[in-house]
């Protein structure tokens, strides 16, 4: 047993002495081993997440539903009038298919329906008519990472906020407030924020008040001075960056 013993040390001092002679070599190649412990020891989940459009396995109709949504608020927030000129053209190439047009005025699929609501006309503040798009859905199905992957394919940068987490409604108002009208300084490049809110049937009824006020309130008060003071509406906290809602119970 002793001899064992010295022969062990013996094993241990020598190893020593020949990882502190290559001691630069070693601390080099440590931080592509940790990486790669660190991605064993991840979850799947995150793992696996997607990270681009095109990696999306949810249903593809509700993915470019989202995505034209979110599209419809380029005039305001990029200043680009693309989204509307491309939004009008598509309407239009919709009746030349093999069906008399009798049949298609009658009878329109699910699909011709949706496009042609996310198509209807801009306000006068070139935002599109629906405000607020809804994700419902059982847990598990990938609707929170849709909706960051989306805001991202769109230019976004997604903030995220968890409705049943802020119960007051004061903090429920200044979060979305400061994620909707304050622009993201973090980093070189300033994208717009796309407000992501999660579990928001978890919410009381007071913070969806709060948000239903962001919405219409304010919208009310630019009807109301239409034609003059355009810089000072934008400036009164009108809603101008999108809102994703997330919720399992519809």
């Amino acid at each position: 047993r002793r001899c064992v013993l010295e022969a062990s040390q013996q094993l241990t001092e020598i190893i020593n002495s020949e990882t502190s002679a290559e001691s630069p070599e070693p601390t080099r190649e440590a931080e592509p081993a940790d990486e790669e412990e660190s991605a064993l020891h991840c979850l799947w989940v995150d793992k696996f997440t997607p990270r681009r459009y095109m990696e999306l396995l949810s249903d593809d109709y509700t993915n470019r539903c989202l995505l034209k949504w979110l599209k419809l608020w380029d005039t305001v927030v990029f200043g680009t009038e693309k989204a509307v000129k491309k939004a009008k053209p598509s309407a239009e190439a919709h009746p030349p298919f093999n069906q008399p047009k009798d049949q298609q005025s009658k009878w329109k699929t699910k699909v011709q329906l949706t496009e042609e609501i996310l198509e209807a006309e801009l306000d006068q503040h070139k935002r599109p008519k629906y405000k607020v798009a809804l994700l419902c859905g059982p847990p598990g199905l990938g609707k929170t990472t849709l909706a960051h992957v989306i805001a991202k394919h769109a230019g976004y940068n997604a903030v995220e906020m968890n409705a049943s987490d802020d119960r007051s409604p004061e903090v429920f108002k200044t979060r979305i407030e400061a994620a909707t009208q304050m622009k993201s300084v973090l980093g070189a490049n300033e994208k717009p924020n796309c407000l992501i809110i999660d579990e928001i049937d978890g919410a009381p009824a007071a913070s969806i008040n709060v948000l239903l006020n962001i919405i219409h309130r304010k919208d009310g008060e630019g009807e109301a001075v239409a034609g003059t003071g355009r810089r000072r509406r934008r400036e009164g906290g009108l809603l101008l960056r999108p809102i994703i809602c997330i919720c399992n119970d519809q």
